[in-house]
Parts: structure tokens; C-alpha cells; sequence
């Protein structure tokens, strides 16, 4: 099984393809180059940093959105967006201008208005993921969150609160992505990455 580790410029790979192995991958390539995406079994998105600059790189390579298209939407292959990798998956990002997202999940991506005034933006550390319903992949548990964004919008599979509730993770058929990092999240990420490399949606 290839599973596809998208390099857009962003986030810390090195961390996400040791925990993939660490949770049973054997075949992890990290690459941009379209061919190689549209012949994976499964693809990984991870992004770090701002919305709009992860969305640029990942279409500054020719091809790129076309293939993860083709290869999640039209053929069904296992993706999981992680943190901006989640975020993309939204129609718009509102972080420094409008940016479009991916438009595979009818949503935006807004900054985080807290109601408490204890609470922080960003929004860092251990918190609590509370799954909205059953799905295959998410359980109830702890993760390590990291951002000042927000997915507001259709699909969301799992909540976190920060002074109200906050998306943890969304998804549809053959598509989860979660806003805290797995990589960082300890037992409970390597388990949720272990559940995706075994999901047959």
C-alpha cells in the first residue's frame, strides 16, 4: 500500500512520516509530483501556517490540484488533511485576504473569536475531541491544537471547545481532516493514524 505524504512547502513532514510509520505505514513517499499522488493507495495532507500561503504552493505545482482531485473525489482513495491540510479542504480562507480553498467541504475557514476572555487565540495545547456522531476513525480523547483558524461549515465529524465549541475534524465519504496535529498528539494520534491506514470507506 503507497500511501502519499503531499509536500506543499509547509509544516514539519519529517514529524508526520515518523508517525505514519510509527502507526504501521511501510510505504510512505512524500511528493508533489502529480503522477505520483494519482498512483497512491492513500494521500496525507499536512499544512502548517497560513491558509493562503499553503493554498499558493500547493497550486505553484502544475498538476497537483488536478490529481488530488481526480484520485480523491473522482476515485475514492483514503485522505487525511491535517491542520491548514484540513483547512484547505473548505471552499475560503479568511487568514490576510480571501483565499480559496479546495471547495471539497461547503465552508470557510474564519479567524477564532473566542467568547471567554481567558481564552487565547491561538489556540494551543492538549484539548478534548468530541466526536459529533460515529465515524470509523475518530474516537472521544485528547490532541495537541495549534491554530488561530477555524473550519465554520457543513461535515463536521468531531468538536473541541475553546470558550465554546470549535471544529476538531471534518470529513465526507472517503475524506477526514482533523485541525489538531496527530503527529504531536501522542497515543491518541498514532491510534487515529492507524484506523486511517486500515480504513476502507
Amino acid at each position: 500500500m503507497t500511501l502519499a505524504l503531499v509536500d506543499i512547502q509547509s509544516g514539519n513532514l519529517l514529524s508526520v512520516e515518523n508517525a505514519l510509520r510509527a502507526a504501521g505505514a511501510s510505504d510512505v513517499i512524500v511528493t508533489a509530483d502529480p503522477d505520483a499522488i494519482a498512483r497512491a493507495d492513500r494521500i496525507v495532507l499536512p499544512g502548517v501556517g497560513a491558509f493562503g500561503a499553503c493554498a499558493a504552493n500547493l497550486r505553484a505545482v502544475d498538476g497537483l490540484e488536478a490529481a488530488l482531485r481526480s484520485r480523491v473525489l473522482d476515485q475514492g482513495a483514503p485522505f487525511l488533511g491535517i491542520c491548514v491540510g484540513m483547512q484547505l479542504l473548505a471552499e475560503q480562507g479568511e487568514e490576510l485576504g480571501q483565499h480559496r480553498g479546495l471547495g471539497w467541504l461547503p465552508g470557510n475557514v474564519r479567524r477564532l473569536d473566542p467568547a471567554g476572555t481567558d481564552a487565547k487565540v491561538p489556540h494551543m495545547g492538549w484539548n478534548d475531541v468530541v466526536p459529533t456522531g460515529d465515524h470509523p476513525l475518530l474516537r472521544p480523547g485528547e490532541a495537541y491544537f495549534l491554530h488561530s483558524f477555524a473550519y465554520d461549515g457543513d461535515g463536521v465529524l468531531a468538536q473541541t471547545d475553546h470558550a465554546g465549541p470549535v471544529t476538531a475534524a471534518i470529513g465526507r465519504d472517503t475524506i477526514v481532516g482533523v485541525q489538531f496535529h496527530p503527529e504531536k498528539s501522542q497515543r491518541y494520534g498514532l491510534d487515529l493514524l492507524a484506523r486511517f491506514l486500515e480504513w476502507r470507506p
